[in-house]
């Protein structure tokens, strides 16, 4: 008999729960953009300011799951929910300005967000490699490109923004690799949420990103 087949169990159930993981993930992350779509729906006539604070409300929620993710599962998709439909909300004046003035780059971005979360994510969830590194340079290149974002304000650079939103991609091309990747090697049911909420916001990214390219191409 095999010698190996003592084990052949165990890696079994270890493969059920990574399939399991990456279906209840994913299904978080659909309920996610669903309610952010109901969100932005719902907070389409709201005021700048209602937006604003629909914004801070949308990041509480998001910390409050770190605390939550230990103690109650439901808790923390519940958070995950609050957080998708208030992030609707507070872009709500955006996605209606955008609507408004130029409805085709919505439906240009969207495309071109489903093909490139699509193929990083494809290429995070089937490398061997280990992307930490990458993960750790993406979030310091996310901090200049904030950095960058500002001096943006103050400073008129011709192509600026343009740069900003390819700088963007690239980073979030890293981010999603990463999160697709810690989805395959992930056992943990509990941590579906938190990785939904991740990819929730790598996708949010990536969108908003397109729609300023597309917008400034239609322009």
């Amino acid at each position: 008999m095999d010698d190996a087949y003592p084990y052949r169990p165990a890696a079994m159930a270890t493969r059920d729960r990574g399939h399991t993981l990456f279906g209840q993930t994913m299904g978080y992350v659909a309920g996610t953009t669903a309610l952010f779509a109901l969100g932005a729906y719902l907070g389409r006539n709201l005021p700048s300011f209602a937006a604003f604070m629909a914004y801070l409300a949308s990041f509480a929620a998001l910390i409050a799951m770190q605390f939550t993710v230990r103690k109650s599962k439901e808790t923390t998709v519940a958070l995950l929910g609050a957080f998708g439909l208030l992030m609707g909300v507070a872009l709500a004046p955006t996605l209606v300005y955008y609507a408004n003035t130029d409805p085709q780059a919505l439906w240009q971005a969207g495309a071109a967000t489903a093909l490139f979360v699509a193929g990083f994510g494809a290429a995070g969830y089937a490398t061997r490699r280990d992307l930490s590194a990458l993960a750790r340079l993406c979030f310091w290149a996310l901090v200049g490109l904030l950095i960058f974002g500002i001096v943006l304000i103050f400073v008129n650079i011709p192509g600026g923004a343009l740069i900003y939103s390819i700088l963007g991609l690239v980073i979030f091309a890293g981010f999603i690799m990463f999160d697709f990747q810690r989805l395959r090697r992930s056992r943990d049911i509990d941590s579906a949420p938190l990785l939904a909420a991740s990819i929730f916001l790598d996708i949010l990214n990536v969108f908003l990103f397109f729609l300023r390219i597309f917008r400034g191409g239609n322009r």
